[in-house]
């Protein structure tokens, strides 16, 4: 992605990382305010079905203990049971004594006229009758709730079930209506037909009308269904309340979110952080450049190189990654990433094939981490891999320091590892140390090599690789001249694009398994 469009999604993101935190403070405001509203509203209408469980157990009670009574009916004995019943419960208005639902004597009248009582609109599961009827002998209309069992009948103002005193500031009224007769017959203010119809009919439990919220909870054992509402404006005043706290919240949320993505920009744009990513991510592969025996052909092994895949699908030149990786001090994390995909790659393929082996490009500090050799120990067992068949490769600036690298370089040889000697000749100080040094094989820079037609330097190089009985290794072979010089010359490895380019491993293994095939029987 060009660092334009980069800019451009950073500052998109950013600026959505800016506006979603307050915009969701307000809608979390918002709903915190209504779920308090609905709450109350629904505190309320469960107040109001406790209350009236509570009616209508006191009423079951009544029923309960007129059965018990042996009096002759409507005798002096027998009003005054109904009497003392009667008036020791609070919510009961009348308690009456019928026959075939025909009122013969209550608390309130010795005898009655009254005309029968209708037929019950309910029966409970546990025996009762319930009825909603204007019926009384008072000769006014007036809508009373009736429960009854056997010859008895208990009369109940519906007032009582919907006189509930809401909490706090919030003005809350409630009906009580008949699920069967859809019948309103309590309630503490004039409900909307136009609500109650719509509620019934959608099966609404919540509805927001005309600036009132309304919530409706039924008793099936009853038949009835309660209704509470109360107007929005106080919801209003709660979201206001709610948005103070919620806002700085959301503004708080913003700043971090902000700094958040500023810090990812700046770390898109930091290359150590873009290298560390990588790292961390395993976002690296290993080409592998066969190392051929130049007296018979045949492979002897390979030199692993690594690549940086980058997102527009090229790779980033080791010659930038390898320097900012030391300038950085993530040498040593990029140096360890790259033995363990040899390993994923190859350790499979290096078991079966002990003779060949994968040489390994150290940097100077990889000297000194101390976990390269317990790193390749692991791996090595795990594998199945000799410690043969994994060299390490060092340039001169490896050797800089003897005190250093001459410890570590005697702990991988011991360890059985080889140690190359990579651009040999490209130092200041090659012909210095070169005699001190623990190392098994130089490699012959391939500066030197695109020079032998006109420079002396590389037989000396050569002279000198043979008389300290150091194997050597061309880099860069690129023609049949280079290679006939270079065998003359007694080295007997080489790699180079004459041979073959760096591999990906699938193409690498299907390339040394050619060569390492018998030829064909003539």
């Amino acid at each position: 992605m060009k660092t334009r469009h980069l800019v451009s999604l950073v500052t998109g993101i950013l600026i959505l990382s800016v506006l979603i935190p307050i915009c969701l403070s307000i809608w979390l405001a918002h709903l915190q305010a209504e779920e308090e509203f609905i709450d109350t509203l629904d505190n309320y209408a469960s107040r109001v079905l406790l209350r009236t469980d509570k009616v209508v157990d006191q009423a079951k009670d009544a029923l309960t203990q007129l059965q018990r009574s042996k009096g002759v009916p409507c005798s002096r004995q027998h009003l005054r049971e109904i009497r003392q019943v009667a008036f020791s419960r609070r919510y009961i208005q009348e308690a009456i004594y019928v026959e075939n639902r025909r009122p013969i004597c209550s608390s309130l009248e010795q005898s009655s006229r009254s005309a029968p009582f209708p037929p019950p609109m309910r029966h409970t599961s546990d025996g009762f009758s319930a009825w909603i009827t204007p019926q009384n002998d008072l000769g006014f209309h007036h809508y009373m709730a009736v429960l009854g069992k056997g010859n008895y009948l208990v009369m109940i103002d519906p007032a009582s079930l919907v006189d509930v005193i809401p909490f706090g500031t919030v003005v809350i009224d409630a009906a009580l209506i008949g699920s069967t007769s859809h019948l309103v017959f309590a309630s503490s203010s004039e409900l909307s037909q136009h609500v109650k119809q719509l509620m019934e009919s959608k099966g609404l439990a919540q509805l927001e009308y005309a600036g009132a919220m309304y919530i409706r909870k039924t008793i099936p054992e009853l038949g009835i269904a309660v209704i509470a509402w109360a107007p929005l404006k106080p919801l209003a005043e709660s979201w206001h309340k709610q948005l103070i706290f919620w806002l700085p919240f959301g503004v708080l949320v913003s700043l971090i979110a902000a700094l958040f993505v500023l810090r990812i920009l700046r770390r898109l744009q930091s290359p150590r952080n873009r290298l560390l990513d990588a790292i961390a991510s395993r976002d690296f592969i290993v080409n592998y450049q066969p190392i051929v025996a130049l007296g018979s052909g045949k492979i002897a092994g390979a030199e692993a190189l690594a690549r940086w895949p980058q997102p527009d699908g090229s790779y980033l030149s080791p010659d930038i990654f390898v320097p900012l990786a030391e300038q950085t001090g993530l040498i040593s994390q990029l140096t360890e990433l790259v033995i363990e995909k040899v390993f994923e790659d190859m350790g499979s393929w290096l078991h079966l094939h002990p003779d060949q082996h994968i040489s390994i490009n150290l940097a100077p500090a990889d000297l000194t981490s101390g976990r390269l050799l317990p790193l390749m120990h692991g791996l090595l067992n795990k594998w199945g891999v000799h410690p043969g068949q994994i060299a390490l490769e060092l340039t001169e600036r490896g050797f800089a320091a003897p005190k250093v690298s001459a410890p570590a370089i005697a702990a991988f040889r011991r360890a059985g590892h080889a140690v190359y000697i990579d651009d040999f000749g490209t130092g200041y100080s090659s012909l210095s140390y070169l005699q001190d040094l623990d190392v098994d094989t130089l490699k012959i820079d391939k500066s030197f090599v695109n020079a032998l037609e006109y420079k002396n330097v590389t037989p000396h190089i050569i002279e000198m690789a043979k008389s300290l009985k150091l194997t050597m290794v061309a880099e860069g072979i690129e023609t049949e001249g280079q290679l006939a010089w270079l065998r003359r010359h007694g080295v007997q490895y080489g790699q180079g694009w004459y041979f073959s380019r760096a591999l990906p491993k699938v193409e690498y293994i299907f390339w040394a398994e050619h060569k390492l095939a018998p030829p064909p029987q003539s």
